[in-house]
């Protein structure tokens, strides 16, 4: 189901403020999403994948066992594990530029620099807090 209009703008401030506020968290957030790969990163974790059944299947046929347990079969799941992260995540750093291409500035982090240390859970909640205590 879409977003209504009201939502729509409610999210969009959200992200707003959250660049705003932490344009390190948030360039951070929107290099590692999922799905967010490149055509040769896929391509690479297309191969990997296949070397990977390759020994799964191969690990069968040849039948080498350490303790009753097919050892090269559970080298090729793993590698084909390995090539679906790969293809999800994308590995590297992305192409976006972060914060800069939303027309905001790097602001906020000269007034953190003396405030102690606090957990990120803390910080988090403290933001959520103080966005819904403003509206």
């Amino acid at each position: 189901m879409p977003l209504s209009e009201h939502e729509q703008r409610m999210l969009e401030q959200i992200e707003n403020a959250l660049y705003a506020e932490d344009p390190k968290f948030a360039s951070s957030v929107k290099r590692r999403r999922l799905g967010r790969s490149s055509g040769r990163r896929r391509l690479q974790a297309i191969a990997i994948f296949v070397v990977g059944l390759v020994l799964l299947v191969g690990g069968l046929i040849v039948d080498v066992r350490v303790g009753g347990f097919p050892i090269i079969s559970l080298i090729g799941f793993l590698v084909m594990f390995g090539a679906g992260l790969l293809a999800l995540w994308g590995g590297g750093t992305g192409s976006s530029s972060g914060p800069s291409d939303r027309g905001h500035g790097r602001g906020g982090k000269e007034s953190r620099a003396g405030a102690p240390k606090r957990r990120f859970s803390e910080r988090m909640e403290e933001r959520f807090n103080r966005r819904f205590e403003q509206e």
